[in-house]
């Protein structure tokens, strides 16, 4: 049988390269993809502190990346061996009643299930399910590091940051994180030219970063940030708040700094409650948005990088080999001591 490198998830907090058996198409639809570069998410650290229980030991980490087509099923009209091909996270049949609602997230036989409930893409080879609704021909010129953004972190930040969050032409937008995915929020959220963008982190670094990426306003977390807010938003709040870390305190940090009308949009994969402060925003006429990525901007979101008026590349700090990818991993986890946003790792 035919092997491949991959990365494992094994318990809690432990994880590794192993060999794994190389997959093969199993349903019609399905196409085997052999990868050129990958990437790690904040999710994929969820998963490794606990956070998401429908990931079982055995199972082959990722859900971002972008390849060349190995071999495809009968079904797989689209693509063809040879293709090169840009991984959605969200695998979307097309056809079930979600799909046709335009939330391929909760696919009754797809939705975020790489990586998660079916082997990932951290591996030489990857099989995908639903091939023809669930990848996307890499467009010629563009960085593939760019790319690779198109994957996740793009389309997360845009559909569940700037589009739930209702970030309107004039409005006043504050991102509480400064990680890539709020800074994809930050990008992403200038399509739609807010007055005023502010961001919120413990990184002095992150925020001097987000200020370069057009960000208006930087400000440090802590126990003077809901002032600092105010003093910007002359006490009057944020018409947008975009919670873009998964903990507790800066969920309900927006709930602190949102205005009345205002919309607070969660991106965080959220391990643990948060406390819903009903008794201060009962009568404040806000909207409260949770949603897993779709993906059905990617297509609008890879011709705004063919044009070069969307830059992903911005988001890349770090590159690294396959079998560096436990390295990949520390940088990233040790995100705010390496200066770290997304890293690529090159299968090359």
């Amino acid at each position: 049988m035919a092997t491949m490198k991959a990365l494992v998830y094994r318990n809690k907090g432990d994880f590794g390269l192993e060999q794994k058996p190389k997959p093969k198409t199993i349903a019609s639809d399905d196409a085997v993809v052999k990868l050129v570069k990958t990437t790690i998410c904040g999710t994929d650290l969820h998963i490794l502190k606990g956070d998401v229980p429908t990931v079982q030991p055995g199972r082959i980490l990722g859900h971002e990346g972008l390849g060349v087509v190995e071999s495809v099923g009968s079904g797989v009209t689209a693509y063809k061996p040879g293709d090169r091909v840009i991984i959605s996270c969200v695998t979307a049949c097309g056809t079930c009643r979600n799909c046709r609602r335009a939330m391929p997230s909760h696919c009754s036989t797809g939705g975020w299930i790489l990586g998660n409930t079916i082997d990932g893409t951290q591996a030489e080879f990857v099989r995908i399910p639903h091939a023809n609704s669930s990848l996307h021909p890499v467009p010629k010129g563009v960085d593939e590091d760019a790319l690779v953004m198109i994957s996740d972190i793009l389309p997360t930040a845009l559909e569940c940051g700037t589009l739930n969050g209702k970030v309107a032409p004039g409005s006043i937008v504050a991102i509480v994180g400064a990680g890539p995915i709020g800074l994809s929020a930050l990008i992403t959220a200038q399509l739609y030219s807010p007055s005023k963008v502010i961001m919120i982190d413990l990184d002095q670094n992150r925020l001097d970063v987000a200020l370069k990426l057009g960000a208006t306003h930087a400000v440090v977390s802590g126990p003077d940030a809901v002032k600092n807010v105010m003093e910007i938003t002359n006490g009057e709040g944020v018409d947008s708040a975009i919670e873009a870390v998964g903990v507790a305190p800066t969920f309900e940090l927006c709930q602190e700094i949102i205005g009345v009308g205002g919309t607070i949009a969660n991106i965080g994969v959220h391990g643990g409650k948060a406390d819903l402060h009903l008794e201060k925003l009962w009568d404040r006429n806000i909207a409260i948005t949770t949603r897993l990525v779709d993906t059905v901007t990617s297509p609008m979101l890879i011709k705004l990088l063919e044009s070069g008026k969307l830059d992903g590349k911005v988001l890349t700090t770090h590159t690294f080999k396959f079998g560096n990818i436990d390295s990949a991993y520390s940088s990233f986890a040790a995100a705010a001591t390496n200066k770290a946003l997304k890293v690529i790792i090159n299968f090359d």
